[in-house]
């Protein structure tokens, strides 16, 4: 069954095929000549390192088969890619590349047994059909490909009645192009398992049915039991049970489900029995919104990449002129030896292949976003990755990003005698009811706390006000809720009650009219692991920030947590502000900007690279980063920028193999050494170990050793007496041993702790 998913338009589906004959982008021309005029292909795209075509068709006018069929033309070795597997699943090398080296051990006989020699002829009869069925197929479509290439050097070692070279070419050729394949196949096996993900079948709870997940419909309930994959992305309305989300976040600890919990397609029901009521279709999951960024960022190219494969054009004609020199121009002379100048020329010839070269740079993007993709690091293209290696300045949201944005609201007051406590909390409580921002839900939750339930529907003209707060009308009464800033909005002047609330705590405002009716504080504590990861950053020479609009005690007293890590702190910041000074930071290098919420999209716009906290963060800062969070552990950062520049030091020592190994040949060729086997085997084998040297990307790196990241009891900024009511909302552990040396990064945390987050 071939890979599909059905678009909006029922005739068109995404087919994707294996095809072993890409070795590299100069194919990506002939598989366009090839699917161009085919009737009912709408469009395709080329995956090089993993060495997939994607193909959106018309059904009803051309197959899967058909587009095979007509790949092969150009004997590019296509098949049709079955749903989350790979059909690249050979283990052998072909059966001509068997005989002929079965046959050229035997002609090495030959010095005992001089007839045997003619064993090496044979060795390359026996294995150069397939060298030559492609390299006619090249011709034909006037491209000069290693093939082509190969095939020459054969002809003329023949001609020059050197038959063993002949079949040494032969033989280390075909075995090479097997090995390479190979490498490229187990490339995109981690590929292939990450766009399967999703399972293909969803049970319809109320009748026990077996349906396609595409057929399921929103508000449809599905039972998932243990053990099974979630199908759809939906809320629990039945059943509690633990879930694996690893294949989306990269956490390992289970996450707990109850009745209402939002869960997602892809992850694991590890024990229990759950009824989801789907909230998207399958195509709109998160997951296959990831596939689908993947996808996108693998069949982007780089700007180095661009750079290699713009002047691998001008190569291969450039060495195919020296080529023929080194050939005619002794000819011309009429020099003596000329057997060694036709060798050299021939070297030279088979050198004129850049695979190596070119794929220098793709094959190690297409491992490095696999790997960040599986750990729950999505980046969106490999422009973005080249950039994320030089990054010298990272900012960070506050609310949301180092906090956990887990509020809880104290000293809820109402100012004026006129208006009953549980009435103002009512009307603020039925207002932030229509917000999405943390804070709000906070409020709802303490509003329910005390038996007040919000009534949304009484709101009218809500507004929201990016970086101040909201507006809302209800029972005929204009109220303004937010910070400081909200004043302005009502036509008021600023608070002077800032004073006497305690330090460290968010404040909030409630104005009805121009009146100030309320205020409430809001405590928030920091992510688990956010000090580790800012002293990680240090490590790596990049200078930390954070950027938050709220007020400047609220954030010395997040950096006091952090054991003052941050190396900047920005507060009361508009997101015009944010913006301006990302600005600022780019004047000084490379930067980043980490953020969840609608108040930091024009940050993210502005920065080098934007990274947003995906599942967690809004839809629109999701949409502006550059790089997604999949989870909230923001430890993830520095793993993700060292995997980058990983990846840059990869590509470096991926052109160093290219050249260096292909100069030393035609060196060696100068001095007197022209091997052609030589030349056939680096070229090929440059091609393989360029494959194997990115493929380390996929390996875990070696984990740092864990650090626990407290405050030092020197320094010279402690918490305040007044904040021990923070042990409530878990800003320190309630034990006598932390309270007397608290850890201000978390990393003391114990695993239910961890579990949770």
């Amino acid at each position: 069954m071939a890979n599909v998913e059905e678009t909006t338009n029922k005739k068109l589906q995404t087919s994707y095929f294996d095809v072993v004959g890409i070795c590299c982008s100069s194919e990506v021309s002939l598989v366009g000549d090839l699917l161009r005029p085919l009737d009912g292909v709408k469009e395709f795209s080329v995956i090089v390192p993993s060495r997939t075509v994607i193909v959106v068709h018309d059904i009803l006018l051309i197959s899967p088969l058909q587009i095979v069929k007509a790949l092969n033309q150009a004997r590019l070795e296509a098949s049709v890619r079955p749903y989350g597997e790979t059909s690249l699943t050979s283990q052998w090398p072909s059966p001509f590349a068997v005989v002929s080296g079965v046959l050229l051990v035997l002609s090495f006989l030959k010095y005992f047994y001089s007839p045997l020699e003619w064993f090496a002829l044979v060795a390359v009869v026996a294995g150069v059909f397939p060298i030559l069925a492609k390299a006619v197929a090249s011709v034909t479509r006037f491209r000069v490909d290693i093939n082509a290439l190969t095939l020459i050097a054969v002809i003329a070692t023949v001609c020059m009645e050197d038959y063993t070279e002949a079949a040494t070419i032969v033989f280390l050729f075909s075995v090479a192009d097997w090995l390479e394949s190979s490498a490229a196949h187990k490339a995109s096996t981690v590929m292939s398992s990450l766009m399967s993900l999703a399972p293909r079948k969803a049970v319809i709870a109320e009748t026990g049915l077996e349906v396609d997940v595409d057929e399921v419909g929103i508000n449809t309930v599905v039972s998932v039991k243990s053990g099974e994959s979630i199908p759809i992305d939906g809320v629990v309305v039945d059943g509690s049970c633990d879930v694996d989300e690893k294949t989306l976040t990269g956490e390992s600890f289970p996450v707990s489900k109850q009745r209402d919990s939002t869960v997602l397609a892809a992850t694991i029901n590890l024990n229990g029995y759950i009824k989801v009521k789907t909230t998207a279709l399958a195509t709109d999951c998160v997951v296959a919104k990831m596939t689908k960024l993947v996808e996108e960022a693998q069949k982007s190219q780089t700007k180095t990449q661009r750079f290699i494969d713009k002047c691998s054009r001008y190569y291969t004609p450039a060495v195919v002129v020296v080529a023929a020199c080194f050939a005619v121009i002794p000819v011309l002379l009429k020099v003596q030896n000329l057997s060694h100048w036709f060798h050299l020329a021939l070297v030279v010839l088979v050198s004129g292949c850049p695979c190596g070269l070119i794929l220098s740079t793709p094959v190690a993007t297409f491992c490095a976003l696999t790997k960040a993709a599986t750990s729950g690091f999505l980046i969106k293209t490999g422009d973005c990755l080249e950039t994320l290696a030089k990054i010298r300045i990272a900012a960070f949201d506050k609310t949301g990003t180092i906090t956990k944005a887990e509020f809880t609201v104290s000293d809820f007051k109402s100012l004026s005698r006129n208006i009953n406590l549980k009435t103002l909390l009512y009307w603020v409580s039925s207002i932030e009811s229509k917000s999405s921002h943390p804070m709000a839900a906070a409020l709802i939750d303490y509003a329910r706390s005390v038996s007040v339930e919000p009534t949304p529907d009484m709101v009218e003209n809500f507004q929201n006000f990016p970086g101040e707060g909201v507006y809302g009308r209800i029972v005929g009464q204009d109220i303004y809720i937010g910070n400081k800033r909200i004043a302005q909005r009502a036509g008021c002047l600023i608070p002077g009650a800032e004073a006497n609330m305690k330090r460290g705590k968010t404040i909030g405002y409630i104005y009805i009219g121009e009146e100030l009716t309320g205020s409430f504080n809001l405590l928030d504590g920091c992510r688990h692991g956010a000090a580790q990861a800012l002293q990680e950053l240090k490590s790596l020479n990049i200078k930390t920030a954070m950027l938050t609009g709220d007020n400047r005690d609220a954030a010395m007293s997040i950096q006091e947590q952090l054991g003052n890590a941050l190396d900047i702190v920005h507060a009361e910041l508009l997101p015009q502000d944010k913006a301006r000074i990302i600005d600022e930071f780019k004047s000084q290098g490379p930067t980043m900007m980490v953020g969840d919420g609608l108040n930091d999209a024009p940050a993210l716009a502005k920065a080098d690279i934007g990274i947003s906290m995906g599942i967690s963060g809004s839809a629109l800062a999701t949409e502006t980063g550059d790089i997604i969070l999949m989870s909230n552990d923001i430890n993830k950062i520095p793993k993700g920028m060292r995997l980058a520049r990983r990846s840059h030091k990869k590509v470096i020592e991926n052109v160093v193999l290219s050249v260096g190994i292909k100069g030393a040949i035609m060196v060696l060729g100068l001095v007197g050494y022209p091997l052609i086997w030589a030349a056939v085997l680096a070229d090929a084998g440059t091609c393989l170990l360029v494959i194997l040297n990115s493929m380390m990307l996929l390996r875990d790196e070696r984990e740092a050793p864990h650090v626990c990241y407290r405050a030092s009891p020197s320094s010279p900024v402690k918490l305040e007496e007044p904040e021990v009511d923070d042990l409530e909302v878990g800003l320190l552990q309630k034990s006598g041993e932390t309270s007397k040396k608290s850890c201000r990064s978390g990393c003391c945390s114990g695993p239910k702790d961890k579990q949770q987050n």
